[in-house]
């Protein structure tokens, strides 16, 4: 078809689609296109705009690294991420939220014990000792669950953001199968609010919106068991100041939890400590796989 304008050229294109094999991708590839000819229209794009998207995008990939995700990033802080976590694991009342993977995970990271591993390998933050029981939504303990556990340290960085990190050399990381309680207890810093990476497209784009980089304090929980749908979330802290305005918009309230301050003494596994610590204790609670 020739001599194509603004009125018809969309129709033109999704008829280039009509032999596509695949019904899933045909279906996602002719909604985008639709969706993204009706933001040129209603935005009455200019090409220079245009241009400084595809600007934006490429020099969003070229952030990108074996450490760091860029775009993870980008889709967390305008709301899709979560959105598409929402849509895709609605559960019971009483099971655990699914929330944002984050672009920080790291795969293979220590496999330890279940009872007081001590994941801080020298990493800055007040002591801080959590004890995380895995349950069914009827409340039998889960044993044999896969529980992957991951932080920031007390200044906002993870190990990945270390240009001297390795995989050889992981700190507040770890996994762990849970024991026949179904619970883990382990050694951490305290979490504390910090900010996402800014020194990229992400934070070029959050200044231009005015908003603020900041996360509420949290640690993130990945738990795998057969039969049961993966559960990938955060515990946050109680009281922190970004539960409402979360830049990835990660908070749900059944993710919050209390990090209670104990002055110097003896901890929940025994150790005699010199100095203040907190203490946090969670349920993470599976959903079951229902099978069609």
């Amino acid at each position: 078809m020739r001599n194509l304008n603004e009125d018809n050229i969309t129709q033109a294109v999704l008829a280039r689609l009509v032999d596509m094999p695949d019904n899933r991708l045909k279906t996602i590839v002719v909604n985008l296109i639709q969706h993204l000819h009706a933001f040129a229209r209603e935005t009455k794009l200019t090409e220079e705009e245009w241009k400084q998207g595809i600007d934006f995008l490429t020099a969003t990939g070229h952030k990108c690294t074996d450490t760091r995700q860029e775009f993870i990033l980008l889709s967390d802080t305008i709301g899709l991420s979560q959105l598409v976590v929402a849509q895709n694991h609605q559960r019971s009342s009483n099971a655990t939220e699914q929330t944002v993977f984050g672009p920080f995970h790291v795969p293979n990271s220590p496999l330890l014990p279940p009872r007081g591993a001590d994941i801080t390998n020298g990493a800055p933050g007040d002591p801080c000792f959590i004890s995380a029981r895995v349950m069914t939504t009827n409340g039998e303990p889960l044993p044999g669950a896969e529980v992957d556990v991951w932080q920031a340290d007390s200044e906002g960085y993870y190990d990945v953001q270390d240009t001297q990190w390795s995989s050889d050399n992981m700190s507040l990381r770890a996994r762990f199968i849970t024991d026949e309680s179904g619970t883990l207890s382990i050694r951490t810093v305290n979490p504390k609010n910090y900010p996402i990476p800014t020194d990229g497209t992400v934070g070029q784009m959050l200044e231009a919106m005015h908003r603020h980089p900041m996360r509420p304090a949290h640690i993130h929980f990945m738990v795998k068991k057969p039969g049961y749908d993966t559960l990938i979330t955060h515990i946050f802290s109680d009281g922190d100041p970004y539960l409402d305005s979360d830049t990835v918009f990660g908070v749900r309230s059944n993710c919050i939890g209390r990090f209670l301050k104990h002055p110097a003494g003896k901890a929940p596994d025994g150790t005699k400590m010199e100095v203040p610590f907190h203490t946090i204790t969670c349920d993470l609670v599976l959903e079951p796989v229902v099978e069609s």
